[in-house]
C-alpha cells in the first residue's frame, strides 16, 4: 500500500503535444533540471513549473510515450563535459558523440541511447604545472594535456572552485575520471579535480575582464578582410536566401580563418551539408600547422530531421564549449548554420505551448535571445590571464532574401558586421556574393593599425577610395541600365569600366581555384592597388590627353590584371609588383602615341 501511495507522488506525464510534455506531481523538479522520461530514458529539460504542474521540452522524438508514464528528475541543468577529446569529434545538440553511437547502433540513433560525450577509457599524458600546497583560483591552469599534435589542452581550476591544492598527480596517463588534483576549499572541504568537468550550457563563463577586439579574424577572402572586417571576438551574421552561397562562406571561413579553434553548429541543416564537411576537412590542410583540419574542428551537428527540442539545445552546446577553449588562451570562430533554424525550433516549442506569439509567430522573447547567443561572444583577459576570444558568425535564412523579417532584423540589432549575401549577384554566378553596398562593418578602426603595420599602407584610405568608386557605379548602373554604356561620357565610363575592375577581379573570388581560394594580406592589398593605379591614370588619360576609353581598355597589361589573382598566390609579391611597373609603362606610351 505505502509503495502504491509513493508512485502517486511520482512526477508522472499528463499531457503529449509533440515534443512538449506537460507533467504532473512535478514538486521535486526545479526550472531547467534535466529529466528521464519512461522506460526508454528520454532526455528532457524543465522549461515551465506551475504549482505541481511542469512543462518539459524532450530532446528526443516522443513517439509511443502514454500518459502516467514516471519522469525521473536529475538534479542537474542541461550541461556539457569539458575535458580532452573534444577536438575532431562531431556531437548532436546535447553533447551525445555521433561517431561513437554510429558504431553502437549504426546511421539512426535508438531512442533513449545514451553514451558520455568524452571517452571514458582513453589515457591523456598529463603534465603537472602546479605543486602540492599551492593557492588557486578559478580558472587557473594547473596542468595540461597535449590533446592533438597543435592544441594544448589546459586543465583549469572549475570557475566554480578556489582553494589550496592537498595533492597533484604527478607526470603520466591518466583517463578523464582519475582524479589528477585534490584541492580544499575556505571551508575546509575537499573537492577531486579530474581532467574534464561539467558545465550548464546556458550559463555565461565567467572570464576576468572584456577587451576591446583590435585584430581582424583574418580569412583570406577579399571582400571580407578588406571591406567588411570580422575581429576577433566579434560578431557577425551572413543573411541570405536560399543558394545565395551562406554555406559555402561559413565553409571557407572554417578552412582559413585565422583562428585556433574552430566550432561549426548545423543547426537545422541539410544532412547532406553536414556530411560534405566531415568528408572535406579530414582531407584539407591546415594552411599553418600543415595537419588535418579537422584536427582544430569541432562539429555540433542538428540536421533537419532531429527533434526540433535539441536544435533549440545545439546553440548553447557550440558557444558553451567555445568559451571553454577562449578560457585556454585560444582564438575561437564560432560559425552557427543557420540562427534562422534555431529561431524557427523556437517558434515550434512556443507555439505548443500555447505562448503569445510575436512578429510572424515567433515569440516575444526572440531577440532576447538571440542577444543572449551573440553577447556571448567576445575578446577577453581569462582568469589564468591569458587573451582568448571566440568570434560568432551567424547563417540566417530569410525566406524570399527578405531582410525584414524578424530573424535578420534583431540580429542586425546585434552584430557589428553584416555580410548580406544578394541573390541577383548569386544568379549571375558572381561568389562570394555579398553585396558590398548593403554590407557593412563596425571594426573598421579597430584592425586598421593591424593593416597598417602588416602591409604598410594607409587601409582606410584605400578601402574608402574603392568604396567611393562602386557607390558611384552603382548609381552609374541605373542610367546604363536605361540608355547603355555607350551613352555615357567618358568621364563616367572610366568609373563604370573601373568599378567593374574591382568587382570582377578583386571582389569575386573562387572558393574552388587552389590558389584564388585564399589571399594573403600582402596580395590583397598589391592588387586593389593596381586595380585603383589603372583607375587613376585611366582619369588622367581621358581627362587630359582625350585617350577613347575603348584604346585603354586595349592594354595588354589588362589582360594580366584579370589573370592575377589566379596566377600568384601572393607568397612572393614581386610579380605585383612587376605587373604595377608595366602598367605605368604602358600607360606612359599610350599617351605618347596619341599625343
Amino acid at each position: 500500500m505505502q509503495e502504491k501511495e509513493d508512485r502517486v507522488k511520482e512526477a508522472t506525464i499528463a499531457e503529449i503535444n509533440g515534443p512538449v510534455v506537460k507533467v504532473k506531481q512535478a514538486y521535486r523538479l526545479s526550472m531547467n533540471e534535466m529529466v528521464v522520461i519512461g522506460e526508454a530514458k528520454l532526455l528532457g529539460e524543465v522549461i515551465e513549473l506551475y504549482a505541481d504542474r511542469a512543462t518539459v521540452q524532450v530532446y528526443e522524438d516522443t513517439t509511443g510515450l502514454k500518459p502516467g508514464t514516471l519522469v525521473h528528475g536529475q538534479g542537474l541543468p542541461l550541461f556539457v563535459e569539458l575535458g580532452p577529446g573534444i577536438i575532431g569529434h562531431i556531437f548532436d545538440g546535447t553533447q551525445r558523440p555521433l561517431s561513437v553511437m554510429y558504431k553502437d547502433s549504426g546511421p539512426f540513433i535508438r531512442k533513449g541511447q545514451a553514451r558520455a560525450a568524452l571517452d571514458r577509457d582513453k589515457a591523456w599524458p598529463f603534465k603537472p604545472k602546479r605543486n602540492s600546497g599551492d593557492t588557486v583560483s578559478p580558472g587557473q591552469v594547473i596542468g595540461e594535456v597535449e590533446e592533438t599534435d597543435h592544441i594544448v589542452h589546459q586543465i583549469m581550476v572549475p570557475p566554480n572552485l578556489n582553494g589550496r591544492l592537498t595533492e597533484i598527480a604527478a607526470e603520466g596517463l591518466y583517463n578523464v575520471e582519475q582524479r589528477v588534483a585534490l584541492l580544499e576549499d575556505k571551508n575546509g572541504e575537499s573537492h577531486e579535480i579530474k581532467l574534464y568537468h561539467r558545465w550548464p550550457v546556458r550559463r555565461i563563463r565567467p572570464y576576468q575582464k572584456r577587451i576591446a577586439p583590435s585584430e581582424p579574424l583574418f580569412s583570406g577572402q577579399r571582400v571580407i578582410d578588406f571591406f567588411f572586417s570580422l575581429a576577433k571576438g566579434g560578431t557577425a551574421a551572413i543573411p541570405g536566401g536560399f543558394g545565395t552561397g551562406k554555406t559555402i562562406t561559413q565553409h571557407q571561413l572554417s578552412k582559413w580563418a585565422d583562428a585556433d579553434i574552430v566550432v561549426y553548429i548545423g543547426c537545422g541543416e541539410r544532412g547532406n551539408e553536414m556530411a560534405g564537411v566531415l568528408m572535406d576537412f579530414p582531407k584539407l590542410l591546415d594552411p599553418r600547422s600543415g595537419r588535418p583540419l579537422i584536427e582544430r574542428t569541432i562539429f555540433i551537428a542538428n540536421t533537419s530531421d532531429m527533434p526540433v527540442a535539441a536544435r533549440e539545445a545545439s546553440i548553447y552546446t557550440g558557444i558553451t564549449i567555445a568559451e571553454y577553449y577562449r578560457d585556454m588562451g585560444y582564438d575561437v570562430a564560432l560559425m552557427a548554420d543557420s540562427t534562422s533554424r534555431w529561431a524557427e525550433a523556437l517558434r515550434e516549442i512556443s507555439g505548443r505551448l500555447e505562448e503569445m506569439p510575436a512578429e510572424e509567430g515567433f515569440p516575444a522573447y526572440l531577440a532576447s535571445r538571440l542577444a543572449g547567443f551573440y553577447e556571448r561572444a567576445g575578446a577577453v583577459i581569462t582568469h589564468s590571464g591569458e587573451t582568448g576570444s571566440v568570434s560568432v558568425i551567424g547563417a540566417v535564412s530569410p525566406p524570399g532574401s527578405d531582410f525584414s523579417e524578424p530573424v535578420t532584423q534583431h540580429t542586425k540589432r546585434y552584430v557589428s558586421t553584416f555580410w548580406a549575401l544578394d541573390k541577383e549577384l548569386a544568379s549571375a554566378r558572381y561568389f562570394p556574393a555579398i553585396n558590398y553596398l548593403n554590407s557593412y562593418s563596425g571594426y573598421v578602426e579597430s584592425v586598421a593599425p593591424w593593416w597598417n603595420k602588416k602591409a604598410d599602407v594607409d587601409w582606410i584610405a584605400l578601402r574608402s577610395q574603392a568604396l567611393a568608386i562602386l557607390k558611384e557605379d552603382a548609381r552609374l548602373m541605373n542610367i546604363v541600365k536605361l540608355i547603355g554604356e555607350d551613352a555615357l561620357p567618358d568621364d563616367q565610363k572610366v568609373i563604370y569600366r573601373g568599378a567593374r575592375l574591382i568587382k570582377e577581379d578583386f571582389l569575386q573570388q573562387s572558393a574552388f581555384d587552389f590558389i584564388d581560394t585564399y589571399s594573403p594580406p600582402g596580395k590583397q592589398v598589391l592588387m586593389l592597388q593596381i586595380i585603383l593605379k589603372f583607375i587613376e591614370r585611366m582619369k588622367e588619360t581621358v581627362a587630359d590627353h582625350r585617350v577613347p576609353v575603348y584604346r585603354i581598355m586595349e592594354l595588354p597589361v589588362l589582360e594580366e590584371m584579370e589573370r592575377m589573382k589566379y596566377t600568384f598566390k601572393g607568397d612572393d609579391l614581386s610579380p605585383f609588383k612587376e605587373i604595377l611597373t608595366r602598367l605605368e609603362k604602358q600607360f606612359d606610351e599610350l599617351v605618347k602615341r596619341e599625343a
